[in-house]
């Protein structure tokens, strides 16, 4: 006979941190700010070499593991890669999905092609974002939806974006890799898969809106499209004043 788990409604809500902060707004200078690094975040390509103090970066990455986390697993792992000869295999996988993907692309092939897609050789560092090992033993949030662990990871790498963005840095995520043939390249363990190469470092400038929107390869969806009221489909009455505004810049 298996016991049975008596529910109690009411039990968790009774448990509370031991220590909290009370909950009040940032100054409009502070929320300025926030709002402006979120707002001025770049999905970056181009980059101008130079380099990223120490400081800065242990800042950048103390950034990314404050991010949240299903089951607080925290299951991001972050790869330096220093050594040129990893830099330019790295680079040479990126350039191998990147003629894979445009053949998927078909009609958009050349039009892919003429797109600027990293900048592994000219950032001045490389970092490559894995799930660690062992992630299976986490179940806590993970049960139904085990893919919580990447968007856990994508919180982080958020959390780093924005950091650079303050710091007057560029950053790009790089997707199109072999995640089997970049793990064997830098040794990750069994069950470690590598979700991102991110090309971090000065730039010259920040692209006025989003890269790729400057292509005309995308544009911005309206916002108010996006959300809706109680089920798929039925407008939002939030923004029911503002029918017919322009979308905010917004990338990836």
């Amino acid at each position: 006979m298996h016991s049975r788990l008596e529910f109690q409604p009411n039990a968790a809500l009774r448990i509370k941190p031991a220590v909290m902060k009370k909950a009040t707004p940032f100054s409009p200078r502070e929320s300025a700010a926030v709002y402006r690094a979120i707002r001025e975040r770049r999905d970056m390509r181009h980059f101008c070499g130079g380099q990223v103090p120490s400081d800065v970066l242990q800042r950048l990455l103390q950034a990314a593991h404050q991010a949240p986390s299903v089951g607080y697993m925290q299951p991001w792992r972050f790869l330096r890669i220093q050594n040129h000869d990893t830099r330019v295999r790295l680079h040479a996988l990126v350039e191998a999905e990147r003629i894979e993907t445009a053949r998927a692309l078909g009609q958009r092939e050349s039009e892919f092609m003429q797109l600027k897609v990293q900048g592994i050789l000219d950032a001045a560092e490389v970092l490559v974002v894995a799930l660690a090992d062992g992630r299976e033993r986490h179940v806590f949030g993970r049960r139904t939806m085990p893919e919580m662990d990447l968007a856990s990871a994508a919180c982080a790498i958020q959390n780093l974006w924005l950091a650079a963005r303050v710091e007057g840095l560029g950053m790009g995520w790089v997707s199109l890799f072999e995640p089997a043939e970049l793990a064997v390249v830098l040794g990750l363990p069994e069950g470690a898969s590598p979700i991102a190469v991110l090309c971090l470092g000065p730039v010259e400038g920040y692209y006025a809106e989003p890269m790729l929107a400057q292509q005309h390869w995308a544009q911005c969806e309206a916002l108010s499209g996006l959300v809706f009221d109680d089920t798929w489909g039925k407008a939002s009455a939030v923004f029911a004043s503002q029918a017919g505004s322009p979308p905010a810049n917004e990338d990836h």
